[in-house]
């Protein structure tokens, strides 16, 4: 997903040439990491380089941080090396000065961040302005992982300041070690210039509490949301030798609390006998009373040492799904750093039986998440999580019935409120891919109501607006267009911004829609659906042999028009429910390989962002699977690694990693809903899933390395695989799914073919 054009047009994104970067996570300091090199002690959590993707200039890199946090948690710590807003991220690799340590909710480098929090330590003289307070450090100082954060700042030529970081899914814990006998004061920052907040000091209790009402994407949607805040509670366990509140750069010694607009507090330390001060932070979006409460649940005893070991335990169980051999180191680390990335998404959103709805305002009991990047991530990272983390998929289906109930649709993309980025309803994908592998955790009935209304009834305003992205204070999206699609089949480009990706992308939609009916047994409304999933054909034009934007007088519109973060090259085959029918109305098997040749050789496959990712597995479907199995090897050797610009254009939520993921397992879900995934060409000499379920899955490549990149023959459970098509039911129950790997093409799967949607 792209920033830099508020229209969406074909994003280039640029990858950086850094040098390849040493291998981090090295550092035995204190024994906290393991040396990864070695290969029989070290643990999936060992593998992990942090830095993956945190270099680049702009918004058009990777955008992730070295984040601190349970998966899925709430709240992420980071060090701060600038400020963070939208197109920012708060980490960058290419920065030498720390300006505080954050407690971010921003999901996303084009997202905005919302209630956030920020603990700086200090010495001498009071420093408020990031600028003004930010210490330089050195990377050889400094260690990332998923568990803990530790870095020494230089605060003179004489004096360093230590802080470290790990936490629990609603709180962080910070241990910071001051120069012995020094002026050292913890700056926690509420918010900043241009927001009103509030901060209160109990010096009886070594607490600093306070909320931040700051939503950076508030402009991209319909709700204006007056109660929602992000609270926090600081808890020290050294008491204060002094203490301040401030707002602006006026500082109330005499308060104990201050409201308005840029506020925080001071707190000083008694460091004569020890440099040593500790900070608990609870945060919540509930109230003050529920921080605390968080912290009393989470943090019962002051033990940091405890807190890490047993964050990264649990990252070692989650990362230990997977389980791989016949991998390099460096493909070891882009393995599991992927893992890491896209076991953050979507993030909690409840505290303890309770959540803040940021769709009517309210407080209510349940389970919740948000930051669903779905536009990108319905195509392979939340196929990935009903992988390795099908615990957590009814709960995140019932947050999205929970939208909708609150707000009257289920979100493009939460943060944590409705934000009009990006087209289409695909949260219709993910109802329709969790019903159809099987999960019951939530009212089929409910979500059908919830999906029917995006596929139904079109936005306030209709017609009435071309539904740019990003456009501001603009009525709830849902499916831009709508009305003009129910009348014509298509969306039409002088009516609608991006209309031919949104024609294309909605007839998939639809086409989930249908899987949704079928569940409950409307079979009326599921043949209804999935007729109109075909309407993307409305869109070829058999003249130029491409998918085209149409005018509203049936007309054709420039080829240039109507995309969406992409082109008629990039959208050809954007249809992932009917690629046979693709297939069909380009001429047939060998035309549509030979337009796939075209495709790649003129440099059309635009990795870096997610119409494209499915493109490398087409040639399964026109009979020429080895091609399919070098072009997705070629893909993962050269978009992604070890390094920290080894990202090739923004994570995005997980789903740049779930397609490596998934693609040096094997296999990719190119069609998510249809609960199948095609075969590429495993990275791996083995790959073992302990699956969630107390299954184990085997998937073995005999003769596999660099140059036998060919799959020669495959069976699933000793019976002969001759299509290259798995399924998650077969995953699921456990078994072995072995292939013998070449050099030369084979024969293997090219007989292959299914035909197009019925009608």
């Amino acid at each position: 997903m792209s920033l830099a054009d508020p229209r969406r047009q074909t994003s280039c994104r640029a990858r950086h040439g850094f040098a390849a970067l040493a291998l981090v996570c090295l550092a035995a300091t204190c024994g906290i990491v393991q040396a990864a090199d070695d290969t029989a002690r070290a643990t999936p959590v060992d593998w992990v380089n942090a830095y993956i993707g945190t270099a680049g200039s702009g918004s058009e890199y990777g955008g992730t941080m070295p984040l601190v946090t349970t998966p899925f948690g709430m709240t992420n710590w980071t060090a701060q090396t600038r400020q963070n807003r939208v197109s920012v991220s708060s980490y960058n690799y290419a920065d030498r000065n720390i300006q505080g340590f954050i407690g971010t909710h921003q999901a996303a480098i084009w997202m905005g961040d919302y209630g956030y929090v920020t603990l700086v330590p200090e010495l001498d003289a009071i420093k408020y302005g990031p600028e003004a307070r930010q210490l330089p450090f050195s990377r050889a100082d400094e260690i990332t992982t998923p568990y803990y954060y530790s870095v020494k700042m230089d605060a003179d030529a004489s004096r360093t300041i230590r802080t470290e970081m790990t936490s629990t899914d609603h709180c962080g814990y910070l241990r910071f070690v001051f120069p012995q006998k020094s002026n050292a004061s913890i700056l926690v920052e509420a918010t900043r210039l241009g927001i009103k907040g509030y901060v209160q000091i109990d010096k009886d209790k070594h607490e600093v509490s306070g909320y931040n009402p700051d939503r950076m994407d508030a402009n991209l949607g319909p709700l204006t949301l007056p109660n929602f805040k992000g609270y926090f509670v600081v808890r020290f366990k050294q008491a204060f030798a002094a203490q301040t509140v401030y707002e602006g750069v006026l500082m109330w010694p005499d308060k104990t609390h201050v409201e308005g607009t840029n506020v925080g507090a001071f707190v000083s330390f008694d460091t004569k006998e020890s440099g040593l001060v500790e900070a608990q932070v609870g945060t919540s979006f509930i109230s003050i009373e529920q921080a605390r409460a968080n912290l009393d649940a989470e943090l019962p005893a002051w033990n940091f040492d405890a807190t890490r070991d047993a964050l990264k335990a649990t990252w070692n169980r989650k990362l230990g799904v997977a389980v791989i051999e016949g991998a390099s180191d460096d493909q070891r680390r882009i393995f599991y750093t992927g893992m890491y990335h896209a076991l953050l998404y979507p993030k909690l959103f409840s505290e303890h039986g309770r959540y803040y709805s940021a769709f009517d305002d309210k407080v209510h009991n349940g389970t919740s998440y948000t930051a669903f990047s779905i536009w990108d991530t319905f195509r392979a990272e939340n196929s990935l999580l009903t992988l390795f983390a099908p615990e957590r998929i009814d709960d995140m289906v019932r947050a999205l019935l929970q939208n909708y109930t609150e707000g009257g649709w289920m979100p493009k993309w939460p943060n944590p409120s409705y934000t009009n980025i990006m087209i289409g309803t695909h949260a219709d994908s993910l109802v329709a891919e969790a019903i159809n592998k099987g999960f019951k955790g939530f009212d089929y009935k409910l979500a059908y109501a919830a999906v029917y209304k995006d596929a139904m009834t079109p936005p306030d305003g209709d017609t009435t607006r071309r539904w740019f992205d990003r456009e501001p204070y603009t009525p709830y999206e849902a499916r831009a267009g709508l009305t003009y699609a129910n009348k014509l089949g298509y969306i039409p480009a002088d009516k609608v911004s991006e209309s031919a990706s949104s024609t294309q992308e909605e007839a998939y939609d639809d086409f989930a829609v249908a899987q949704v009916a079928k569940a409950i047994d409307n079979e009326h409304d599921y043949r209804v659906f999935l007729q109109r999933s075909r309407n993307y054909r409305n869109l070829f034009n058999p003249a130029r042999g491409f998918m085209q934007a149409k005018n509203s007088d049936g007309s054709w519109a420039s080829p240039e028009d109507g995309w969406t973060e992409g082109d008629q090259w990039v959208y050809l085959f954007a249809a992932l429910h009917d690629i046979p029918g693709v297939v069909a109305l380009l001429g047939g098997p060998q035309a549509a390989s030979a337009k796939l040749d075209e495709h790649f050789r003129g440099g059309h496959n635009q990795h870096d962002n997610e119409p494209s990712h499915h493109y490398g597995y087409l040639y399964d479907y026109t009979g020429q699977p080895w091609k399919t199995q070098a072009r997705v090897r070629q893909i993962a050797n050269e978009a992604y690694s070890n390094t920290p610009t080894g990202i090739l254009g923004n994570e995005d939520c997980g789903q740049m990693s779930a397609w490596y993921i998934f693609t040096a397992m094997g296999f990719y879900p190119l069609n998510p809903a249809s609960a199948e995934y095609l075969i590429g060409s495993p990275l791996f000499s083995r790959v073992e899933l302990n699956l969630p379920n107390g299954k184990h899955f085997v998937m073995s490549a005999l003769n596999n390395s660099t140059s036998n990149i060919y799959i020669q023959s495959a069976t699933l459970n000793g019976k002969v695989l001759d299509k290259p098509v798995l399924t998650y039911a077969q995953i699921e129950a456990g078994g072995k799914l072995d292939f013998v790997m070449g050099s030369q093409p084979s024969k293997w799967a090219e007989d292959w073919q299914l035909g197009p949607l019925a009608q």
